[in-house]
């Protein structure tokens, strides 16, 4: 990656050339703490994404998943469930690629569909945690319009896990370092063409590099009742397993589509 930078007092403005996107990455970024943090915003050229980001010097808070297992922290829905009728499996074959440091073509995150496509537009979406928000990016597609804004929040009670939820028409504009809680309304799907809602990931910074888990895995048990409720007899109906999808592999072709879904049921539906 090719790009040059300009620094002017405690502000820098960055340019990075993307050869594989046939594009460039801008960022313009405020440094403060002697140097130490920075927030700003950055955008694509062409301008299909843009956002804010923050970042510092001090080294990312770090989670032995191996050793202490997988903390239940996220002590609300991220979506209004009731309008829900299914979901897609962590490491699904639906959408596109969206993986880690430790595995490669599969989908590692949820999407939400709702029961009823005349009511997409109202189902909530919610902040499942108290934490920062560390990130947004509003989204643009040349087909489809703007397709909302995505919020990257990390948790308050375990630092080296963030959620990134997708696709929000936001009730109020939220600014890096803004703190939300859990179950705050954060807005309803924006008017865009496709059927699913509320791209939901989770992520968690590992002593050997960045690992994507599920919702199911770190929502507490009071939450997952309400799946229970619609059908559920544990979180892993809503996760393929990694050995599971590695005997069912599915091709990648492009920057990150699915040349298919594989064999495997990619949807747990609920009641």
């Amino acid at each position: 990656m090719a790009g040059d930078e300009r620094m002017c007092g405690n502000t820098m403005a960055l340019t990075a050339d993307m050869p594989a996107m046939a594009s460039s990455i801008n960022f313009s970024l405020t440094f403060s703490g002697g140097g130490q943090q920075f927030s700003g915003i950055w955008g694509m050229k062409p301008g299909e994404h843009g956002g804010t980001v923050t970042g510092t010097k001090t080294p990312w808070p770090i989670y032995d998943v191996a050793t202490n297992g997988l903390p239940q922290f996220a002590s609300a829905d991220v979506i209004e469930l009731s309008k829900i009728s299914r979901i897609s499996k962590f490491r699904s074959g639906i959408g596109h690629d969206y993986s880690d440091d430790f595995e490669t073509c599969r989908s590692m995150k949820h999407y939400f569909v709702p029961k009823n496509e005349a009511e997409r537009l109202t189902v909530k979406i919610y902040s499942p945690l108290n934490g920062t928000v560390i990130a947004t990016t509003e989204e643009w597609s040349q087909d489809e319009g703007w397709k909302g804004t995505n919020v990257g929040i990390q948790s308050d009670d375990y630092p080296p896990f963030h959620f990134v939820i997708m696709h929000i028409d936001l009730i109020a504009t939220l600014e890096v370092g803004d703190k939300v809680s859990a179950g705050q309304l954060l807005g309803m799907p924006p008017e865009y063409g496709n059927f699913t809602l509320a791209d939901t990931a989770v992520g968690v910074n590992t002593p050997s590099g960045y690992k994507l888990v599920s919702f199911f895995d770190v929502m507490t048990n009071d939450v997952f009742k309400n799946y229970q409720a619609r059908g559920l007899n544990s979180r892993n109906d809503a996760i393929i397993s990694k050995a599971e999808r590695d005997a069912d592999p599915i091709a990648c072709q492009g920057e990150e589509e699915f040349a298919n879904g594989g064999k495997l049921e990619n949807w747990v539906y609920l009641k």
